[in-house]
């Protein structure tokens, strides 16, 4: 392991997809962050970087991309992700974590980061890595989970939680689950290199009383009426931001791969891909490509 690089949340071995999102009652949820999704993408598009993939749930939502790189760090999420959206060359399954993404520089055109910012350790350098690979133009569709949402708002004035929601420092309410005050997000983003062009609020009604006594529709129509108040003020837990990347250059040649430890670009596509640079060869299986240095 890298002394450098940051802990890594891994999804290993786990059923998030089915526990979590097939039978964890967040049907709300996915509907409103797929009207989000709609309202942020681009109409189309070359090449699509999902970081954070997991098992696929988003990735037929960028059907108008001509192609898609699925990032996680999970190998068993990407496989989960390719018994479901199939082989076909239009997608791209990559093992590896943020912090070191492998592709060469100005690779994409957009971008997404959807439920993935709040297992960050490092939120600058993931959103950094992110701008790298980014066409200058491209656009980046970031989620994050608000730590200064209405329900904390609540049960900080009542007495009921110790963590100041109005304070811009992250908070870790379990093991590599951070929620981050907007404005710190906003600068982070500014930062990396890039320029915010539109922010919507989202999930404003995740409570489980609503959801389970107030029908689906009407939450969903709700929340997709309240979105735009994303540009005034963000106090729902979930945070859309649609963003362009500034500077850089668009990536030239063939390549797409690079070294993650030395940046050198590789050559090869659906086999094993080796660096004469450090002599370290990382391996194609199952259709995955594993970049992973973590354990090392």
């Amino acid at each position: 392991m890298n002394e450098h690089t940051p802990p890594i949340c891994d999804y290993e071995g786990s059923d998030y997809q089915a526990s979590f999102w097939d039978q964890g009652g967040r049907a709300y949820e996915d509907a409103v962050e797929a009207i989000a999704l709609t309202r942020l993408l681009p109409p189309a598009g070359a090449f699509m970087l999902e970081l954070g993939a997991g098992a696929g749930r988003n990735t037929p939502r960028y059907q108008n991309f001509s192609r898609i790189a699925l990032v996680d760090y999970s190998r068993t999420q990407l496989l989960q992700a390719r018994q479901r959206l199939g082989e076909s060359q239009r997608y791209l399954y990559v093992a590896a974590d943020i912090y070191r993404l492998p592709f060469v520089d100005g690779l994409f055109d957009a971008a997404t980061m959807i439920r993935t910012l709040h297992h960050m350790a490092d939120s600058d350098l993931a959103l950094s890595q992110t701008h790298r690979v980014m066409q200058p133009g491209g656009v980046f569709i970031l989620e994050f989970a608000n730590k200064r949402n209405l329900k904390s708002i609540l049960r900080y004035l009542l007495g009921k939680q110790d963590w100041n929601p109005f304070s811009e420092e992250p908070v870790e309410f379990v093991d590599l689950n951070f929620d981050f005050h907007p404005r710190a997000v906003r600068r982070s983003l500014r930062a990396s290199g890039f320029d915010i062009t539109r922010q919507l609020t989202v999930s404003h009604f995740r409570v489980g009383f609503m959801k389970q006594h107030i029908p689906h529709k009407i939450l969903v129509d709700l929340d997709s009426l309240l979105q735009w108040t994303g540009s005034l003020i963000q106090v729902s837990p979930s945070v859309f931001s649609r963003c362009r990347a500034k500077g850089g250059q668009k990536a030239m040649g063939e390549h797409i791969f690079q070294c993650p430890m030395c940046q050198r670009p590789l050559l090869g596509i659906e086999s094993d891909l080796h660096c004469d640079e450090c002599d370290k060869t990382y391996p194609y299986q199952d259709g995955i490509y594993d970049f992973r240095l973590q354990s090392e």
